[in-house]
């Protein structure tokens, strides 16, 4: 089975002997990265998660990346793969090592430190060396001023994040989540506790939490989660946040990839949590 390597070893390994010049992003925020760097015009395709900026979805997509066919990313011929971590599954992993196509991976950590190293890999990997340190630059000042206008919240509002509501079972975003880095980030407190990543929880669980606010992707079709759903949900509908109705919405990827745009999305956030305090 392919190893993908760690983070810290992708950090000190020397970047490609020939910039790569047919690049396949894997993952939305491995994507804005990359265009953000200025090197859109190496990308050759993306996954179904990158969908930011607009322009690159007229690449080809080569369907989800935790879902991949070898056949088809084989058949673009890329000399580079860049992806989140999660892609998959194994086996199709194997087959794109044994094909010797370079597979570098940046890694799962949503705090904002693991942000800034994730940018630093996707520049050393396009051995866009200046141009990564520039966008870091930006970007952890960005996180700087989130991280002081979170501190100068008061009363902090605990938030839920519901990731789905299929079938009335609450899938949640737990401790270490990308959802529980961005609420702090926008200086709320995360809900839901007990558990790591996205996981469901029980109606018992979501009304000990009590959330102040219920916070939820903007989706559309049959994985939309409309108000009346909230409101008519036994666990759900019985916490402060519906019965004040302080339901949000969000762009999935604007708020929870913890790419470039992430001090926006902590900015956006906050407002909607605190409106009366900017």
């Amino acid at each position: 089975m392919i190893r993908l390597l760690p983070l810290l070893a992708l950090l000190a390994t020397p970047a490609l002997a020939d910039p790569a010049q047919r690049v396949l992003t894997l993952g939305g925020s491995v994507t804005e990265i990359a265009v953000a760097l200025g090197a859109q015009d190496r990308l050759i395709a993306r996954d179904t998660t990158s969908t930011f900026p607009p322009e690159v979805t007229s690449l080809p997509d080569v369907g989800y990346f935790r879902a991949l066919s070898p056949e088809g990313v084989l058949a673009l011929n890329p000399d580079l793969i860049l992806s989140e971590d999660g892609a998959g599954p194994p086996e199709a992993l194997d087959i794109l090592q044994a094909a010797g196509i370079p597979f570098i991976s940046t890694g799962q950590d949503t705090t904002p430190e693991g942000l800034i190293a994730k940018i630093n890999v996707v520049a050393r990997a396009l051995d866009l060396p200046e141009e990564g340190k520039a966008l870091a630059a930006r970007t952890a000042a960005g996180l700087a001023e989130a991280k002081a206008r979170a501190a100068t919240v008061q009363s902090p509002k605990r938030v839920l994040f519901v990731l789905s509501l299929q079938g009335g079972r609450i899938m949640a975003g737990g401790e270490g989540s990308s959802a529980e880095s961005i609420i702090a980030l926008a200086g709320g407190i995360n809900a839901a506790t007990g558990f790591d990543g996205y996981k469901q929880i029980t109606d018992e669980a979501v009304i000990a939490a009590a959330p102040d606010v219920i916070l939820m992707m903007d989706r559309e079709g049959d994985l939309a989660i409309a108000n009346d759903d909230v409101l008519s949900h036994p666990a759900l509908s019985q916490t402060p946040a519906a019965k004040s109705g302080a339901i949000l919405r969000m762009d999935g990827l604007l708020l929870l990839g913890f790419g470039p745009r992430t001090p926006q999305a902590a900015a956006e956030l906050h407002a909607l949590l605190y409106p009366t305090t900017g």
